[in-house]
């Protein structure tokens, strides 16, 4: 097996397929951050007088046709060979010749492994603020479609008060926003350079790392190199709080989903094909998305967890069992843009229902409105409550269903333009516009 730190001897084939594992399989997803960090690394190389300017002009042309494989779906990790760095640094001095054999001054494997994971958590987290807009918007759209229809509140699931689908899902809507603020600060986080710190102690080369951050589009440096290296498992930690709040969330709705989908709330529906049936019970119409959901979201809030166990009392420098964090983070991102993207999807094409105040079990939601009407009429309040509180128990508590409710945020005045605006303004908080521009120039 080809490897870019192996000498003249052979490792055991058993030491190998243990420590390797699975890295080879994941490394595929971060083949094009590896061209863009090598396309970048060299450019700064010829400025500093470690790369002519004629190997330069090679190993950029040929960078840039791997990037183009890669994009395209036509680059693979052979068979003997250990990881995609070692793959594409193959590559390029079998089609180039000595050239290629130039690019790895002034880094380490270590450095390398950290810009490729700070540009796939990047543009991994970008996808994961895209997909939570697009759900965003979809609960907007129902909440304003569907703002005048009532619905049961509940406290400790005994009803309550009057609620509204308005409020339900512009509730859900408005919890994207909190959690997206700890995918802005996981965002803040991975979007520093780690590269030039070498395997964390820095390099006797005149490395220009500021070069390096334009280049790929960072907002900052990981200046400190020895911190550079120790970033790595934190990063993962916060990323991995970020996408457990997203999926508590998500988790939250998939429950109130299965919840009112029963025949005991039947509150909402899907159609047919969206559900799916029994083997012996022919009236079923089981809400296995929502469900899987549920549990998938529930799977993903264990994994911080999971990520600081692996990194828990480590001493400062690199470790192996970090390559192991791919293993849970990769994973976990195409599990929540799925859950992002199926939420979308059902949520599409559900129907509400406009009559589920008309049964009298819910006659009693309307008891605080009797009581503040008695109180608004010049009652005091708790002789208004206990007044009603009479009637409840004597069984002539017979209330109009009808609200008034008229402050911000309450079932009249739901405030989903301001809930929107600030949706906004934190997506422009991101920069992805910035991170593009970069890349494009990059690869052009």
């Amino acid at each position: 097996m080809s490897k870019l730190w192996q000498k003249e001897i052979d490792s055991n084939q058993l030491v190998d397929q243990f420590t390797v594992g699975k890295d080879r399989e994941l490394d595929n997803q971060m083949a094009a951050f590896d061209v863009l960090g090598s396309l970048a690394h060299t450019k700064m190389l010829e400025t500093i007088g470690l790369l002519s300017t004629e190997d330069l002009e090679v190993i950029q042309k040929e960078l840039k046709a791997i990037y183009r494989e890669v994009e395209a779906g036509d680059f693979a990790i052979e068979a003997d060979v250990e990881d995609v760095h070692s793959q594409i640094e193959m590559l390029l001095t079998r089609r180039i010749g000595e050239a290629g054999k130039k690019i790895h001054s002034g880094r380490s494997r270590n450095d390398q492994v950290l810009v490729d994971l700070k540009l796939f958590f990047r543009n991994e987290l970008q996808q994961v603020v895209e997909e939570t807009s697009t759900l965003f918007r979809q609960l907007i759209e129902l909440s304003e479609k569907h703002k005048d229809v009532l619905l049961p509140g509940y406290t400790h699931l005994q009803v309550a008060m009057p609620s509204s689908f308005g409020l339900w899902f512009g509730a859900y809507a408005e919890s994207l926003i909190d959690d997206l603020e700890l995918v802005r600060a996981a965002w803040n986080i991975t979007n520093k350079n780690p590269l030039g710190s070498a395997a964390g102690y820095g390099s006797s080369f005149p490395l220009n790392r500021t070069m390096t951050t334009q280049l790929l589009g960072f907002d900052d440096l990981n200046y400190n190199v020895v911190y550079a290296q120790m970033g790595r498992g934190k990063t993962e930690r916060i990323i991995a709080q970020a996408l457990s709040a997203l999926a508590a969330t998500l988790g939250r709705m998939a429950m109130d989903q299965a919840l009112y989908l029963s025949q005991n709330f039947a509150f909402i529906s899907y159609p047919e094909n969206l559900t799916t049936g029994s083997s012996i019970m022919p009236h079923k119409k089981n809400p296995d998305v929502w469900e899987i959901m549920r549990g998938r979201c529930n799977r993903l809030q264990a994994l911080p967890n999971d990520v600081a166990m692996m990194t828990a009392n480590l001493p400062s420098g690199y470790h192996r069992e970090m390559q192991l964090l791919k293993e849970l983070l990769f994973p976990a991102f195409a599990e929540l843009k799925q859950c992002l993207q199926m939420a979308t999807f059902m949520l599409q094409h559900i129907t509400v229902k406009t009559d589920i105040l008309n049964d009298s079990k819910y006659n009693y939601l309307f008891s605080v409105e009797v009581v503040n009407n008695l109180v608004l009429s010049g009652t005091p309040f708790r002789d208004a409550y206990k007044q009603v509180g009479m009637a409840i128990e004597k069984g002539d508590f017979n209330p109009a269903k009808e609200v008034n409710h008229t402050h911000e945020g309450s079932i009249g005045n739901l405030g989903n333009e301001h809930i929107v605006a600030n949706m906004d303004k934190m997506l422009q908080n991101f920069g992805f516009y910035k991170v593009q521009q970069a890349i494009t120039e990059l690869t052009k």
